[in-house]
């Protein structure tokens, strides 16, 4: 390890752990849990994702598409919280949807990390030296076609968000224990193309998390409670 890559450790890593690690204590996503509960980043998940098989009527044509979000936990006194934003109206795709930093990987990202950091950047502005990734959650296929990794970090707590006004409309904090509580999140059902499928959501005051969203944090608190 060279001088420079010591000194990052030592000033930058290690105290952002030791402050996620408090933000965690006592709760369901406990530090060592959590760290446990994810596959490591020297071998992301393979496979087409969790709930596939949910989808087989629904998805377009030819393979699905490489996507990768990251979900970025900040350690706050108060707690743990996580990074959201809400889309903007203009939107092609998911207008006004809550949802994690992140999209499409493209050509040159070496992997769905180095994609969750570019997207993170471009979209809130994150510098990629506030960020200090912890591992992955299961892939998860959306209605659209896209084969989505989320990627687990914690988040220097003294980062700003900047929104780029042609994508995200608002970034915001949600607890982290708030989203890991059983109790919070509901099934809820809609009819589409013809059939009753079901949805996951959370209600948060002033937003709707639901969908990929709601899924991925469910996915979460499914892997922290099989790795006790």
């Amino acid at each position: 390890m060279s001088e420079e890559q010591r000194g990052h450790v030592v000033n930058q890593v290690l105290p952002l752990r030791e402050q996620l690690r408090q933000a965690l204590r006592g709760s369901l996503a406990e530090h060592e849990r959590l760290l446990r509960a994810l596959h490591p980043l020297r071998a992301p998940p393979a496979g087409d994702g969790w709930n596939r098989s949910e989808l087989d009527d629904l998805l377009p044509p030819g393979p699905l598409v490489e996507a990768a979000v990251l979900a970025g936990i900040v350690p706050r006194p108060s707690g743990a919280q996580v990074i959201l934003t809400r889309r903007t109206e203009a939107l092609r795709q998911h207008a006004g949807q809550v949802g994690f930093p992140g999209g499409r990987t493209e050509p040159d990202d070496r992997d769905a990390l180095a994609a969750a950091l570019r997207e993170s950047h471009e979209e809130i502005a994150l510098p990629p030296a506030q960020v200090q990734p912890l591992g992955y959650l299961d892939p998860f296929v959306t209605i659209t076609g896209y084969r989505v990794t989320p990627v687990v970090a914690v988040v220097d707590p003294a980062f700003v968000a900047v929104p780029e006004p042609g994508e995200v409309a608002e970034v915001f904090e949600v607890p982290l224990a708030y989203l890991l509580a059983p109790e919070n999140l509901r099934q809820v059902e809609i009819t589409h193309r013809g059939r009753v499928r079901h949805v996951l959501e959370y209600t948060w005051p002033g937003q709707r998390i639901w969908g990929a969203t709601a899924a991925i944090l469910y996915n979460l608190r499914r892997r922290l409670e099989q790795n006790p």
